[in-house]
């Protein structure tokens, strides 16, 4: 059910984001509505702060076309959605990267690497209905837990937490061959048992 709720939500922001887009193309100003049901923010705004980890020294924002940073969360009564997702690149070789973000990822918990072609080419972000309805907490919690489904490939993703609660740092090597280009992913969604 949650993960209906999830997709919901997801959908919701599909749908938003396209007339935020075209909005923003002549201001760069998040777009903020507050009622009384929820609250609702999309906006070019996320940084390494709003994924809650600290920037790479020396990096910087990494700008592709349509391809902007994206700070978007969404809180209601019941349920809630925060995604943020920024791009940076560094002089440095990805390996040094790789190395100051595992080390910093370890206060969320145990850190998981895997190694793919492409960014989230192996998130594993759904649950297995086998374990619904068990009502065993131990079994809910190992079913959330982040996978790796590939191995080998340029990119290193680095991640902790659980499928509703993640923090994930992609790292590769930069097209021209020197320094990387990396993204910081931060998930946080919520909701009570039985949302559709």
């Amino acid at each position: 059910m949650f993960h209906r709720l999830t997709l919901s939500l997801s959908l919701a922001a599909m749908l938003t984001l396209p007339a935020w887009a075209q909005q923003s193309d002549t201001q760069d100003k998040p777009f903020d509505v507050r009622s009384s049901v929820g609250d609702l923010h999309v906006g070019k705004d996320a940084d390494a702060r709003n994924a809650g980890l600290p920037l790479y020294p020396g990096a910087h924002p990494k700008h592709e076309e349509n391809n902007e940073p994206l700070n978007f969360g969404v809180a209601a009564e019941g349920f809630g959605l925060k995604l943020v997702v920024a791009k940076y690149e560094s002089d440095d070789a990805p390996a040094k990267v790789v190395d100051f973000y595992r080390e910093k990822l370890k206060k969320f918990g145990k850190v998981l690497e895997c190694h793919s072609q492409k960014h989230g080419g192996d998130v594993d972000v759904h649950n297995d209905d086998k374990d619904s309805g068990s009502g065993s907490k131990d079994k809910d919690q190992e079913s959330k837990k982040l996978k790796c489904e590939s191995s080998g490939g340029p990119v290193t993703e680095l991640k902790v937490g659980t499928e509703d609660n993640q923090h994930v740092v992609a790292i590769e090597p930069r097209d021209s061959g020197k320094g990387a280009t990396f993204a910081l992913v931060y998930l946080r969604a919520r909701g009570k048992q039985g949302d559709i």
